[in-house]
């Protein structure tokens, strides 16, 4: 059974990790109409807001960036979060963040970012990958990925790196600087793909052995390696009209897609 809890109706969230006994929620302040309103790269302000139980949240203030924050994860005792605009923020303890973002790395925005064999990875627009050991300088792996395609998941597992985007791409690397597209190894005959936006793929996990990607038009693929892929069918059959998976997760023996 779920107890609905709400944190400061003023903000969006769009991310959420826990780490170092604390909660983090991430995402933008303002309404999806302002938000919107704005530039083509939907500008908005980032917000940022922490629990120790999951009950009582406190908003944190986040003067270093403007920018709308996508998603946070949290590794090497320091939580990371991304968004818009190449914004990157780094906190030890959740309550103080720090700016590094730098423009000379990337402007695009970012959409997820992971934490795997001691090395961040987060990726985004136009096939961006970054990577870095402390959470605070940052390399661009873009150039060694051999695609431009959005990439808007990433995850880590079986010593290897997966991240995954638009028209079904799925790239990994085990040290996250050298990248393999492996979309082609996928078992599939993408008789579904109806809509021009429904191959994308939106969130990859893993566990029990096995990643899950997931996307557009219920679109489910796994993987026991990250290199062959096989197309699950077991939800598209049911319903009438296509559903989008945007993100999946692992937890106690069961896979969640929502």
């Amino acid at each position: 059974s779920w107890t609905s809890r709400t944190p400061d109706a003023s903000y969006n969230f769009w991310g959420f990790t826990y780490g170092n006994s604390t909660y983090v929620l991430v995402g933008h302040r303002g309404t999806a109409v302002n938000c919107s309103s704005l530039t083509s790269h939907n500008y908005c302000l980032g917000g940022i807001q922490t629990s120790s139980d999951g009950i009582s949240w406190t908003s944190r203030t986040v003067t270093s960036t403007s920018f709308r924050l996508r998603e946070v994860t949290y590794g090497n005792s320091t939580f990371v979060t991304v968004g818009d605009n190449g914004t990157i923020l780094t906190s030890s303890d959740g309550t103080s963040w720090t700016n590094k973002r730098t423009s000379s790395v990337t402007s695009e925005h970012l959409y997820e970012v992971t934490y795997g064999n001691g090395l961040f990875v987060t990726v985004g627009e136009n096939a961006t990958i970054l990577t870095s050991s402390d959470g605070t300088t940052w390399t661009n792996k873009r150039t060694s990925s051999g695609t431009t395609k959005n990439l808007y998941g990433v995850t880590y597992g079986n010593s290897t790196f997966v991240t995954v985007g638009d028209n079904a791409t799925i790239l990994t690397s085990s040290d996250g600087t050298t990248w393999t597209n492996t979309s082609t190894n996928k078992r599939t005959t993408l008789r579904y793909f109806s809509k021009a936006d429904t191959n994308h793929l939106y969130g990859v996990t893993y566990g029990d052995d096995l990643f899950v990607t997931v996307g557009g038009n219920a679109t489910i693929f796994t993987s026991s390696d990250g290199t062959t892929w096989t197309e699950r069918d077991g939800l598209r059959s049911t319903w009438a009209t296509p559903k989008y998976l945007k993100g999946v997760t692992y937890r106690k023996k069961l896979f969640v897609a929502v």
